[in-house]
């Protein structure tokens, strides 16, 4: 399914953004998370929660969408990592050692995407699997970029930096194809499944793109970047409906 490759490949093209770019500013990279977590928000609401309460019961969607955040706050708690910040801090940890933590994280964000993209595909097809699919796409080109940046400020080398990048989006079409097929057999779990990623995906938002984004100083540009993202995802929502 080529669509749920394309999503995750956005992570690398936004990672090649760095052989371009030779030194991207704090303010760029705190538009771009903003505008990212204003898609991950628009895709949450219109094309996870709303579907899902067409297919289910308020209770379902609830419980999915609580047992969704839960899981990605167990992750957050118990697997080591590192926000997108710390490869910049430092906080006393080698390059690798960064490079590794910072890789971490944004696996385990990436994995909610790729199971939004593929429990939308089973629930509706292309008619709800497309929409997300591009919207994750989408966010992930200032994700991949402004995620591998600090990699950079730490020391790495830019293409090292740039493979990261994919080597985080490369986990999407796995929980995608894996999502698709586990909801597909069970169609009855569809609602709550819509509303588990919808519930992992506000969690990223909140627990790390919008502080990050709001972190040096920008929070203005990132407040009105998160509008257009949403803004963005709204139209893109509408036309395909």
């Amino acid at each position: 399914m080529s669509w749920t490759v394309g999503a995750g490949a956005g992570t690398a093209l936004g990672g090649l953004g760095l052989l371009v770019l030779r030194r991207p500013s704090d303010l760029l990279l705190d538009v771009l998370l903003g505008f990212t977590a204003g898609v991950m928000l628009a895709a949450t609401a219109f094309s996870l929660l709303v579907p899902a309460l067409e297919r289910g019961s308020l209770v379902e969607v609830l419980a999915g969408f609580a047992l969704g955040g839960v899981c990605l706050a167990l992750l957050d708690h118990f697997v080591p990592h590192a926000h997108l910040r710390f490869a910049e801090a430092g906080q006393g940890a080698g390059a690798q050692e960064r490079a590794t933590l910072l890789l971490v994280a944004l696996t385990i964000h990436n994995i909610p995407e790729g199971l939004a993209v593929g429990v939308a595909f089973a629930a509706g097809g292309p008619d709800l699997g497309v929409p997300i699919a591009l919207a994750i796409g989408i966010q992930n080109i200032p994700e991949g970029f402004a995620a591998a940046a600090p990699l950079v400020g730490a020391g790495a080398h830019r293409r090292g930096a740039a493979a990261l990048a994919a080597l985080t989006g490369a986990v999407e079409p796995p929980a995608a194809f894996a999502a698709l097929a586990a909801f597909g057999l069970a169609s009855a779990l569809l609602p709550g499944g819509l509303a588990f990623a919808a519930g992992a995906m506000l969690y990223v938002v909140v627990d790390e793109l919008i502080p990050e984004s709001h972190a040096r100083g920008h929070q203005l540009e990132a407040t009105i970047a998160l509008l257009a993202g949403f803004g963005l995802m709204l139209a893109l929502d509408n036309a395909f409906s």
